[in-house]
């Protein structure tokens, strides 16, 4: 049975005859929804039944009456429940119509019209009990009228929100005159939509002034909810039009997130982000417009369609990059100084270099127009030196590695129109750095590679020119860009693999490596203590004595960089680390016993010292014993001097000879061509000479001799082995060996001038770690020696020839003294 509507109770009223009084023994009918309130006239539809023939039976009576009383649970079966079942407050109602139905049963219109409460209830069916009635005073105070003011005005503003029952409430309004507040309180608290538990508390409540205050407390609520409500569909109404129905609740959540300030139109906040990210740039005017034609463009486009993420994507890229934003540079000499002094130690040409280049940029208001390419073999600091001069300029710093890179796309960028194009990696660096003067590395120049897709290097040309970088123009972007203002600094091993054009462009800054010296203080101020506490170790758990050093140096790295003098140290660290922590477990008490225990007295901490003796318990033997093959030279072999990308080494020419039918000469050990055209230009210049260098000897008449180049796996080649060679042949044709301890380079023509050679500071870097006492360079090399520092030539006695005749008097002193040579070198044997 529901309750489907409310009705005035005024229409009633106008019957001719007052009706009988409700007796006091009357039927009760169980009601499941909502309990009815005096004052109201309400229809309930009654199914055939028990209870249909009991209003039927009702209605010819004289009274017309009947208890209509709330079960306690909503899901009660009216025709089982009981007293207990029921709660003890009910309203009387009077039948005032049956209208019977088609499908059986009637639609029964009640008047309800008193309070009661069940007193005697009588067993058996139907439910009938004696009931007391409840009357409400007729005193009105100021305090009720006062509520029944503040409960008119709150109808009238539920009236405004919610007309389902306008004109009742209306006609009820019109004819009160707040002289019944137990009335108006029950008639407004049937508007709500309360519980069935709050209403049958208003119902129970016979106190006038309690139920006011409950009646508005609920009405109070019911105007709030119908605010909300109302507010909730104003606004969707606004918005969503008659092809948007089926996005109903997706719209509604939208507009209650609008409400809150969580969420806003897509592209006003795409528009407003954009805006807000060029107010403080200085964006060039051709830029600019190109921005606001893509703005415009972005307006009038749909959000889900494909071009507005293109054109967004786009707009992202234009208003990200810092136009006009400039890092504030730092060209205090001093500084830089001190900052070049922290990070490296040795490599004075370079600082000195580094330093240049600032206090030209300080002149000339700053630092632009060059590039930098540091070359070195590998773990020699180009990187960080890189990051050094960042510092130094305080300048932001970025890096990138073009080693097999093979598309240009990388540096130019990929065309709008291809799917998950985006710019090259330098208008990447500069969104990542927000400045226009960063430092960008480029590293690995020298293993750039090329493919179909394009040739990198060709398009580095651009980027690196500073003529052309001022108009650089990215494929994506579409628009100039100027990058004169970056610092770029190149690295690469070698030179060779870089295309000319390329290498034109840069100026170039050799690092040769370090010497035992230079590695011996890297380590002890940067490598051990940047080590030591990435392991979580402190100064007092362990030492690394100099000679352990030293030895670690000879025996383990002789490479030109620190890389692997760094991971050695680092190896040994980790085993001490280990050992530590096992000691530490070690000390770990056991569970205390029931006795009382003595206090321990903490032993005193243990410090590891790594010294020469202990250092083969953490990196085992030593892989280099010495770089020379030979403790005394024998006859035919003579030391060269060579450089690799790895850095210095020493290389020996080996020369035997063996009997043949024929003069002939044959070179071994993986020589390059250059090499073999220098053992055939040595083999012909001392032929050509040999009554000058050895009158009394015929050469190698019937004689097969073989040249080798030791460790033959290794590929070799370049112009400065040529003297080595010459040395090689004559000790082995006089039968005398070479001086001792005696390196040498240089290349030599036909007519025995010595060529300059390169690689200089690598080349005595080792001959020191070899112990060679005398080196021979060419004369043209004497300035490149002379600029290297004082430690780099400290021990080592260098002769600067012109001529091999000089290279013979040194390589064979005994024999050729001072003037012994049958014809002096600066005349000529031809």
């Amino acid at each position: 049975m529901e309750n489907a509507m409310i009705t005035s109770l005024e229409g009633s009223r106008k019957s001719n005859s007052a009706p009988a009084n409700p007796p006091n023994e009357i039927d009760i009918l169980p009601i499941l929804k909502r309990p009815f309130f005096p004052g109201m006239a309400a229809p309930i539809v009654v199914d055939p039944g028990p209870y249909y023939e009991l209003l039927k039976q009702i209605a010819k009576s004289d009274h017309k009456c009947l208890g209509l009383v709330l079960t306690k649970k909503e899901d009660a079966d009216i025709y089982s429940v009981n007293f207990k079942d029921l709660y003890s407050i009910g309203v009387v109602a009077r039948i005032l119509r049956i209208i019977p139905m088609e499908q059986g049963g009637a639609q029964v219109i009640l008047n309800m019209e008193k309070r009661f409460k069940i007193s005697k209830p009588k067993e058996g069916r139907p439910l009938r009990s004696t009931v007391k009635y409840h009357e409400d005073p007729k005193v009105i105070t100021k305090e009720l009228k006062a509520y029944s003011i503040s409960i008119i005005s709150t109808i009238k503003e539920l009236l405004k929100l919610n007309p389902l029952f306008k004109e009742e409430l209306q006609i009820f309004l019109s004819h009160s005159d707040f002289t019944e507040p137990g009335k108006l309180a029950d008639f407004a608290v049937a508007l709500t939509t309360a519980s069935r538990e709050e209403l049958q508390e208003v119902l129970e409540t016979f106190s006038i002034e309690g139920r006011v205050d409950k009646s508005l407390t609920l009405l109070k609520n019911e105007l709030d909810l119908s605010i909300l409500q109302n507010s909730i569909n104003q606004k969707i109404e606004a918005t969503i039009s008659k092809s948007q129905k089926d996005f109903f609740l997706k719209e509604q959540l939208k507009t209650i997130k609008k409400e809150l300030g969580i969420e806003r139109d897509d592209k006003s906040i795409d528009r407003e982000k954009f805006e807000q990210r060029l107010k403080n740039k200085i964006v060039p005017q051709h830029v600019r417009e190109v921005i606001q034609e893509e703005l415009e463009k972005l307006s009038v486009l749909e959000v889900q369609s494909a071009e507005y993420a293109i054109s967004r994507g786009y707009l992202d890229w234009l208003t990200i990059i810092p136009w006009g934003i400039h890092s504030e540079e730092c060209n205090n000499l001093k500084v830089a100084k001190n900052v070049l002094a922290e990070d490296h130690y040795g490599l004075e040409d370079i600082k000195e270099r580094i330093l240049e280049f600032i206090g030209v940029g300080k002149l000339t208001k700053g630092v632009k127009g060059s590039i930098i390419c540091l070359s070195g073999p590998p773990g020699v600091g180009k990187t960080s030196i890189g990051r050094s001069i960042a510092r130094a300029l305080n300048r932001k710093f970025y890096r990138f590695s073009v080693g097999g890179m093979r598309d240009e796309a990388e540096i130019k960028g990929h065309r709008r129109t291809y799917i998950g194009a985006m710019p090259g990696k330098l208008i990447q660096a500069l969104k990542y750095c927000q400045t226009m003067n960063p430092v960008i590395m480029l590293d690995e120049v020298d293993k750039m590679g090329s493919s179909y897709h394009g040739d990198p290097a060709s398009a580095l040309l651009e980027v690196l020119d500073p003529e052309q970088n001022k108009e650089f123009l990215d494929h994506y972007l579409d628009v100039r860009c100027d990058l004169s203002n970056v610092l770029f600094i190149v690295t690469a091993n070698v030179l060779d693999t870089i295309p000319a054009p390329l290498l034109d462009r840069m100026e170039i800054l050799r690092l040769s490596g370090y010497i035992l010296e230079e590695k011996l203080e890297i380590a002890k101020r940067y490598l051990i203590p940047r080590n030591r506490k990435d392991m979580g170790l402190k100064a007092k758990d362990v030492n690394f004595s100099e000679d352990a050093l030293k030895k670690i140096i000879d025996g383990y790295a002789r490479e030109a960089g620190v890389r692997n003098f760094e991971n050695l140290i680092k190896k040994t660290l980790r085993k001490i680390a280990v050992r530590i922590v096992q000691s530490e477990e070690e000390k770990i008490p056991q569970k205390p016993s029931s006795k009382k225990r003595k206090k321990e007295i903490p032993k005193p901490h243990h410090q590891y010292r790594v010294t020469a003796n202990n250092l083969k318990e953490y990196l085992g033997k030593p892989l280099f014993t010495s770089d020379r093959f030979y403790d005394t030279t024998p006859i035919g072999v003579a030391t060269g001097l060579a450089w690799t990308s790895m850095g210095g080494a020493t290389l020996y020419i080996e020369a035997i000879k063996v009997t043949g039918e024929k003069t002939d000469m044959k070179l071994t050990g993986q020589a390059g061509q250059v090499m073999k055209e220098s053992s055939e230009i040595a083999w012909s210049y001392l032929h050509s000479a040999l009554t000058k260098y050895a009158k009394e000897f015929t050469f190698f008449e019937k004689t097969q001799v073989h040249i080798h180049i030791p460790e033959g796996a290794t590929p070799k080649d370049g112009p400065s082995a040529g003297i080595t060679m010459v040395t090689a042949l004559l000790s082995l044709l006089l039968g005398e060996p070479v001086l001792e301890d005696l390196g040498m380079t240089g290349e030599l023509t036909l007519t025995g001038r010595i060529l300059p050679i390169g690689g200089v500071k690598e080349k005595i870097v080792a001959a020191k770690r070899s112990k060679l006492k005398t080196l021979i360079f060419p004369k043209e090399n004497q300035r490149d020696v002379e600029e290297l520092p004082e430690y780099i030539r400290e021990g080592i006695d260098i002769h600067f020839v012109d001529h091999y005749d000089e290279v013979a008097k040194i390589a064979f002193p005994e024999r050729y003294r001072e003037g012994i040579l049958l014809v002096d070198s600066k005349d000529s044997f031809f």
